[in-house]
């Protein structure tokens, strides 16, 4: 029978692949374990599709992401492409596809699992029990405000300008996915910007307080500088629930939120665009936070965790799927807690192995929690 889910899959560069198969594989298991199936595609993106069609992500692509119910993007870039002008870049693939689907919301939980709490650079009890979800704005701010470029002033000096630009509309809606989901969560959101130097950090201070006050009166909302908020983090992470920030303080502090995880290789992500409100569907795209690693592709020694964990936010988000969802999650969990490893999250006394024992270990456990 044919399925409604469709799905488009672009693996992309370095280990992209690698770990993009070890979710097929799970996927496999839930259409002959659970009856749940998806009507995919697989496209090219970032270095992949410039070789082969001479652009990061080409129209025909966009075209397929806007058609699917749900894109899962691998990742992109890599050594091989790094002497390209700016507008062949690989990682504009990924920036195309947030544009053109309205992705404006990016959602990166950063959660410690209790077998991974010694991987953190963190004291044990700073991380234990540790779950924030930060929210980015994504299709705004430094990384795409105009004017931006190179050129060289009366002086004969090259000069870069890149422009941090947001309108009121656009933080107002990337606001209320925080708020919702810090009152389905601990209701506390922190927004953070630079208000006290940047004149866009003053209106979305401004902007944030309007919607809180008008829509969310339930939700205990704090502003915090984004320096302060990153010096935080270090010090008393668990202070935190939910973190809104632009799209370049959201890129920092998310990174930084990782480093307390024990690896990037951990950490999953999704990228939200508005409800229809017609069908009730939303644009989605879904990647682990961490990069291509071309100093580790091909090796098959990658963790497959972060990307396995995107698609089970996949399940929950796109799909309703809460039940699936959770068998991935407690799937991973049960693995690490059995002691494997991949070598970004190696542990003393614990059994080191590569990609694919880490997802046939993964599909395994989910036998068993469905015996």
């Amino acid at each position: 029978m044919p399925s409604n889910k469709k799905l488009l899959v672009l693996p992309g560069d370095g280990i992209g692949p690698e770990v993009m198969a070890e979710v097929r594989r799970v996927i496999d298991w839930m259409g002959r374990r659970r009856a749940v199936t998806f009507d995919i595609e697989e496209g090219l993106v970032g270095g992949a599709a410039l070789d082969a069609e001479g652009s990061p992500c080409s129209d025909a692509t966009v075209a397929r992401a806007k058609a699917a119910d749900a894109v899962l993007f691998g990742s992109v870039g890599g050594p091989k492409w790094d002497g390209l002008p700016f507008e062949k870049r690989p990682e504009l693939g990924i920036l195309r596809l947030r544009k053109e689907l309205g992705l404006f919301a990016n959602l990166r939980p950063a959660v410690v699992l209790d077998p991974l709490v010694e991987a953190s650079s963190l004291k044990p009890d700073l991380v234990r029990g540790l779950d924030i979800m930060i929210v980015r704005e994504s299709t705004g701010g430094i990384y795409f405000g105009e004017p931006r470029g190179i050129h060289t002033d009366a002086k004969g000096r090259r000069v870069g300008v890149d422009t941090e630009v947001y309108s009121e509309d656009e933080i107002a809606r990337v606001a209320r996915v925080a708020f919702d989901l810090a009152r389905k969560r601990r209701n506390k959101l922190t927004s953070v910007e630079k208000a006290n130097v940047m004149q866009s950090g003053r209106l979305w201070r401004a902007v944030v307080t309007e919607v809180g006050r008008a829509e969310f009166p339930d939700v205990e909302l704090e502003h915090m500088y984004a320096d302060n908020c990153a010096m935080q983090l270090c010090a008393r992470p668990k202070q935190f629930d939910v973190i809104l920030g632009s799209n370049l303080f959201g890129d920092l502090l998310s990174d930084l939120a990782a480093a307390l995880t024990g690896s990037l290789g951990m950490l999953p992500s999704a990228t939200l665009g508005a409800v229809d409100p017609a069908t009730g569907k939303r644009h989605a795209l879904y990647e682990p936070v961490h990069g291509s690693a071309p100093d580790i592709a091909g090796k098959g020694i990658a963790n497959p965790c972060a990307q396995l964990l995107s698609f089970a936010m996949l399940l929950r988000w796109s799909f309703g799927l809460e039940e699936e969802a959770r068998l991935v999650e407690t799937a991973v969990e049960r693995v690490l807690a059995g002691g494997l490893r991949t070598a970004d999250i190696m542990q003393p006394g614990m059994a080191r192995v590569g990609t694919s024992v880490m997802g046939e270990a993964v599909v395994r456990e989910l036998e068993k929690l469905a015996a």
